[in-house]
């Protein structure tokens, strides 16, 4: 059983101070552009006829520039080769009736859902059985539908209820399947209004549902703060309300507190009062109890007959204080019956520079992963002889360790072991505390003559921001040689070393360098590595990437007209800063599924969430922090920007394809050169199939050999 906090959960089902309500409506607000100071806002309707028009005369003409290149068609080939590889690992959940693994490929580009046997899976060729066939159902139903996973009634797992989303959008139908009959349960449960948001079993016939039930029920983020009670056989409409948040909450909603047995020991329901602080509570006596935890701790799981917490902030309490990124332990019957006043005890806290990056529980023991100065580590925990006692699962050092799957009914567990030039590995353990090798994902690409480093470049206010390199081997460090330099910085999510795979086919290993660097406002150092970069600090993200691309300058590893930038999402934001504030030290930038104009964000997509991250551009105080980088209002007339390659979803209803539209919409106007594309049918991770990704690789790479190492040779 992984763990995440609720409010995380529920928003990792769309992939993350000023304390209060997120999308408060401000006393004295700063103007918000509209139709009369932004021209483009038309193009933040994502299906307008006129937005469409719009859309397919830039796509005709980015890919007439990029799959005219010899490369482009090698590229994609490679790309798909890779994706579409039957050798590679076929990662998989465990469940009592075998061992589940969604698979896409090129005979199954929607996938199809299927399940093996523990002895079959360690055979190098497993055999599967399909359950659920999604490219079947799409061509039955003329759909586009794309599997967004399912929650199944613990302890058999048989009964679930499969969420699927019309062309990757976040917002999602369900429908109750059988995995023993393998078909969709007639008369069964059905969800098929479109919205954020989940359900969980509380028995056979009784599920607790947080969706959108109509008007008044989404937040000014559009996702759920109401939940339900609803028995099998009535209608979802006159399901009885149990817990109510407020409309100025990011989220909010009930769950359940289940062991790993599958055993309910409590209702429990949250309010997300911003992306990064909630509130809690307990059903206790028919009343909603409010726990008295800090806003940013949150409960982690139950193991060994205790209750735990996480928390993200020091918490003082009892006389005794534990520090941010600790894991708090409660005796689970005792806080039962006193929520609030039973004894605290610490299981775990971060030494210098550790941070806790996930868990699982198993039959008997809770996993952690965690960071230690960016290498990974895995503790296992157990309460034995009244205390807590821990140990380290002997995996390989220095290296990005994870937790693939792991056992509810058992101690089985399968961890990844992966780095920069080796295939990733899975291990397993039948919990004899002895991981071993069980599969190895296929080389992609020849790591023979690379070679990773790690640097560190200085920031503008003196902090010291790790980096990797991974470049040709004794590479002449004149500046010649083409860089892509990477990052996120945002909602506490590191990025870590993982096998490039693609990225090492198709670039490295064709004599690029790539890099990742490890930005404030990102999870690799834990809580306060993210907080001293967001709101009114933001910027020292954006400093830090900077200051990376300025090392790797300095150190003559490439030069400003070799050097290119990407990323996504909150990515997108930090590429379009850096293009927009050091547009003289990058030759190309490529801003994918972006947030770009910050001024206007909250209005757009599922904005408002993320003003705990950035701030409220409605209130005056943090409206000048915005203005102090949004890229789209930062693209001004006499700059000569690197020619930048923005693309966007159609489907992405997360960030919205409205920011890349109006950034590319602005360069147009200023005369400025770009490219921008729009995957139709991709979600916010763009391509839901293994061809539009491969393409989308594709596009990317082209364009970086273009600015970055010139024109195909003989073209």
């Amino acid at each position: 059983m992984k763990l995440v906090s609720t409010f995380a959960l529920a928003l990792a089902m769309t992939v993350t101070a000023t304390t209060g309500a997120a999308a408060q409506e401000p006393a004295a607000e700063a103007p918000i552009p509209g139709p009369e100071q932004d021209p483009y806002i038309w193009l933040e309707e994502a299906r307008s006829p006129e937005a469409l028009e719009w859309v397919a005369k830039e796509n005709e003409r980015t890919l007439a520039a990029f799959e005219a290149d010899p490369r482009y068609a090698q590229l994609k080939t490679e790309a798909l080769a890779i994706f579409d590889s039957e050798d590679r690992i076929p990662f998989v959940s465990f469940r009592p009736d075998g061992l589940y693994n969604f698979w896409q490929d090129k005979a199954n580009p929607k996938g199809v859902l299927r399940r093996t046997t523990l002895e079959s899976y360690r055979t190098d060729k497993p055999e599967w059985e399909v359950v659920l066939d999604i490219d079947a159902l799409a061509k039955a139903e003329g759909k586009e539908w794309v599997y967004q996973g399912s929650t199944c009634l613990p302890p058999a797992n048989t009964k679930c209820m499969i969420a699927l989303s019309d062309g990757g959008e976040d917002a999602t139908i369900m429908r109750e399947f059988d995995t023993s009959t393998k078909q969709f349960v007639e008369g069964g449960f059905v969800l098929d209004a479109k919205s954020q948001g989940g359900i969980s079993w509380i028995d056979e016939d009784t599920l607790l549902v947080g969706r959108g039930f109509g008007e008044g029920t989404l937040t000014a983020s559009e996702y759920p703060f109401t939940s339900r009670v609803w028995m099998r056989g009535t209608s979802i409409a006159e399901a009885p309300e149990i817990f109510r948040g407020e409309p100025t909450d990011v989220w909010a909603g009930a769950s359940l507190l289940r062991d790993n047995t599958g055993t309910i020991h409590a209702r429990t329901a949250f309010r997300g009062v911003s992306f990064h602080e909630s509130l809690y509570f307990v059903e206790k006596d028919g009343e909603w109890l409010a726990l008295d935890i800090p806003k940013k701790a949150s409960p982690y799981g139950i193991v060994d007959g205790h209750l735990l917490y996480s928390t993200d902030e020091d918490w003082t309490v009892d006389g005794q204080t534990f520090p941010a990124d600790s894991l708090i332990a409660v005796d689970l019957e005792e806080w039962k019956a006193n929520p609030n006043g039973a004894k605290k005890t610490l299981v775990w806290a971060p030494g210098e520079r550790q941070t806790k990056q996930g868990g699982s529980i198993t039959g008997s023991a809770l996993f952690v992963t965690l960071l230690d100065n960016v290498v990974g580590k895995v503790l296992q925990f157990n309460f034995e002889d009244g205390k807590w006692v821990s140990k380290q699962v002997p995996l390989p050092d220095n290296a990005t360790l994870g937790i693939a799957a792991s056992s509810n009914e058992t101690d089985q567990i399968m961890y990844t072991v992966s780095d920069f030039l080796n295939p990733t590995t899975l291990y397993y353990d039948d919990g004899a505390g002895n991981p071993q090798v069980l599969k190895t994902s296929p080389a992609y690409f020849v790591p023979e003559g690379m070679e990773v480093e790690q640097h560190q470049a200085t920031s503008k206010d003196g902090t010291q921001i790790p980096y990797f390199i991974v470049k040709p081997k004794g590479m002449t460090l004149d500046g010649s040689t083409a860089t892509l330099l990477t990052g996120y910085g945002g909602f506490q999510i590191a990025r870590l070393p993982g096998y490039l795979g693609s990225t090492g086919k198709l670039w490295v290993e064709k004599g690029g360098a790539y890099v990742l660097a490890n930005l404030r406002g990102g999870g690799e150092f834990g809580p306060n590595w993210h907080q001293t970069a967001i709101r009114e600090n933001k910027q020292r993200t954006w400093d830090d990437f900077i200051a990376v691309g300025e090392d790797l300058v300095k150190r003559g590893f490439t030069s400003p007209k070799h050097l290119g930038i990407q990323g996504g999402s909150q990515g997108g934001l930090l590429v379009g800063t850096f293009f927009t504030q050091r547009p003289d030290l990058l030759n190309a930038a490529i801003v994918q599924i972006p947030l770009f104009d910050m001024v206007r964000y909250h209005l757009i997509g599922r904005g408002a969430s993320w003003i705990g991250e950035y701030g409220d551009p409605r209130i005056p105080e943090q409206r000048a922090w915005i203005d102090g980088y949004s890229p789209y209002q930062k693209i001004v007339a006499g700059v000569d920007y690197p020619s930048p390659f923005l693309w966007a979803s159609t489907a992405d209803d997360r960030t919205h394809p409205a920011h890349a539209r109006k950034g590319a919409a602005k360069l147009k106007e200023l005369g400025q050169p770009y490219y921008y594309f729009e995957d139709t049918t991709g979600g916010h991770s763009g391509g839901v199939d293994n061809e539009q990704r491969a393409k989308l690789q594709a596009l990317q790479y082209v364009y970086l050999m273009q600015r970055l190492m010139g024109p195909a040779t003989g073209g």
